[in-house]
């Protein structure tokens, strides 16, 4: 399996960690050290090596921070992580923060005393995050001391191995578009703006341009790499050569020079020295970077990452293999919730149900002769109140059977060579209360308020995102996270800078993936989500109207539960909307579904619904 239910939070340890910390401020001479969830790529996912966060405070979620203090830790986390971080972390020695409303930088403005010495690892934190917390410090007459090595590895002992995962060639037929003329293109951008060279320090980024996946982090295909990109077409990849084959070696020389990744600040400082005017994008950049940059006389640009929207807007290709991986991976999600409806309530687990839907795609994936690569996060499979952890993960510790008379929640995806998917469906085990179905419906008119929109160039996600509220809100409800978030082609799951949620500034664009997830949690009860992921609609014509407008595509096609609709909650356009849905998830998947007991299930799951 792609997913392991071990018990992965330690906050036993918690308390003499925190000590071990502290005890080497005066050495380092300072007041605080901060620890965020990122390694020193920036990733979202990092492997078992930088999994610093969850070593110290027990918390593993794959957003957040920790402030150690002389006298306080402070565990910062976003509204998905609310009820989880209490739950794994020693209450006696952390206490739980806002990430969102009062971040680090905001903590320490209203916290901190006068003079205060923040430590930090400038490897660690990006430009754009350093100088918030030199501008909340510098109001205190404090100073951010960066440390030459971080003090947290010194006391991790059995600190795992860096991953060497393999280095593969991801093909034209699945990329779309050559990574020389990708290189070019950056190049040719570089050039008219008399800068010399890019860095490119996000992983996803150099996967992207140099059309090549990796298996160095958990669920996310791409190799731990950064790159240099010149304005005369040259390029630099930083790759470990114990992950790269002949053949691989071989397609990288005629793209690039490979220098091993201990080469990387070397040829930083000859790229510095040069006096070079030098791109790098001050939102994933680690500040360490930036800092020997300028230190060694180069001029450094802020701007954008130049694969930010080059991978973001997905090429036809890209978009063609997405549509057809989600339509193999919901004849994967339908037999898994064939079978599922097949078993006696309380007699599979939340860890069954995960088991049985991974073997679905694998199976599934050897019959349509396009492989499950790997799951694209770890599956969120909550029975009952269990489903109000908006990012529960299962382990053998929390397992529990999903019983008659309750929802089921269970977000899922796949990564497949042609695409990643990203699915949630809450599904009743049994009869369920009237309640639960009200808060479902008003969920899924969210859901399908953002599937129906149109919207003109220029639209933002957080113009969006209140459409996906506005039926809870007059319900006096409300969900705390984004309604979603974009996607990448066999790469993240979680793929920016396209969002849709209340904070995204970010323009969309025809061809970005978005996932559109409204939901309700109600922690110690139930919780709701229903997701499917759809692209941005180039340029269309509205009937009567006098503006072109975009739209979104629907890519994710699995039936949703008819009975925990209230069809009178519902307008008759929604209803329209989900029969329409219902008939195209039918004419995709039942002609590739060689079950009979799963092409029943599928003609009754997708019946239109009475009032239509």
């Amino acid at each position: 399996m792609f997913q392991t239910f071990d018990v992965k939070s330690t906050p036993q340890f918690g308390r003499e960690r925190v000590s071990a910390l502290r005890a080497r401020f005066g050495t380092l001479g300072i007041d605080g050290f901060l620890i965020p969830r990122a390694d020193e790529y920036q990733g979202e996912y990092v492997p078992a090596s930088a999994e610093r966060l969850s070593w110290l405070t027990g918390f593993t979620g794959s957003a957040g921070e920790v402030l150690v203090t002389e006298r306080e830790a402070v565990v910062f986390v976003d509204g998905r992580y609310v009820t989880q971080v209490r739950e794994q972390i020693d209450l006696d020695v952390f206490t739980p923060g806002d990430l969102i409303g009062e971040p680090p930088a905001k903590w320490l403005a209203t916290h901190a005393k006068k003079g205060f010495r923040l430590g930090i690892d400038g490897w660690m934190h990006t430009v754009s995050q350093v100088a918030r917390l030199e501008k909340a410090l510098s109001a205190l007459g404090g100073t951010l001391v960066f440390v030459t090595e971080n003090p947290l590895d010194a006391i991790w002992s059995d600190r795992p191995a860096a991953p060497l995962g393999a280095v593969t060639i991801q093909p034209i037929s699945a990329a779309g578009v050559e990574s020389s003329e990708k290189i070019a293109k950056i190049a040719e951008d570089l050039a008219g703006k008399d800068i010399a060279a890019v860095v490119i320090t996000d992983p996803s980024s150099v996967a992207w341009i140099f059309n090549i996946r990796g298996n160095d982090v958990p669920h996310t295909p791409h190799p731990l790499s950064r790159a240099i990109i010149y304005s005369d077409g040259k390029a630099e990849i930083f790759l470990d050569k114990r992950k790269t084959s002949l053949e691989v070696e071989a397609y990288l020389g005629e793209l690039a020079k490979q220098w091993e990744p201990d080469a990387f600040v070397t040829r930083l400082t000859v790229l510095a020295k040069a006096g070079s005017r030098v791109l790098v994008d001050p939102d994933l950049a680690p500040s360490a970077l930036v800092m020997l940059l300028t230190t060694q006389g180069a001029h450094v640009v802020n701007g954008d990452d130049p694969a930010k929207l080059g991978r973001a807007v997905k090429n036809i290709v890209e978009l063609n293999g997405s549509a057809a991986a989600h339509v193999q991976d919901g004849v994967a999600v339908v037999e898994f919730l064939t079978w599922l409806d097949r078993q006696p309530a309380g007699s599979i687990s939340e860890i069954g149900a995960t088991k049985a839907l991974e073997a679905a795609r694998a199976k599934v994936g050897e019959r349509m002769q396009n492989p499950l690569k790997d799951i694209s996060f770890d599956t969120i499979a909550g029975a009952g109140d269990h489903a109000a952890i908006m990012h529960y993960r299962v382990t053998e510790e929390s397992d529990r059977p999903i019983k008659a008379g309750e929802m089921f929640l269970i977000d899922s995806g796949a990564q497949y060579q042609n695409g990643t998917t990203d699915i949630t469906r809450t599904i009743a085990i049994g009869a369920v209360p009237e309640e639960q179905k009200r808060f479902f419906t008003l969920a899924l008119k969210g859901m399908i308020a953002i599937s129906m929109a149109r919207f003109p160039k220029g639209t933002r996600g957080c113009d969006l995102d209140p459409l996906a509220r506005i039926a809870l809100w007059k319900a006096g409800a409300d969900f705390a996270h984004g309604t979603g978030h974009g996607v990448g082609s066999y790469l993240s799951v979680h793929e920016g800078p396209q969002r849709i949620s209340r904070v995204s500034t970010q323009e969309l664009l025809p061809g970005m993936i978005l996932s559109n997830e409204p939901g309700y949690y109600r922690p110690g009860h139930f919780g709701i989500r229903i997701e499917n992921l759809v692209y941005v609609r180039d340029l269309e014509p509205v009937e009567g109207g006098d503006q072109e407008m975009m739209s979104f595509e629907t890519l994710t096609y699995v039936p949703i539960d008819s009975y925990l609709i209230v069809e009178d909650l519902l307008t008759r356009e929604e209803l329209r909307w989900l029969d329409a849905y219902h008939a195209r998830t039918r004419e995709l998947l039942l002609p590739l579904m060689e079950d009979e007991a799963a092409r029943a299930w599928l003609i009754r799951a997708t019946e239109p619904l009475s009032r239509s």
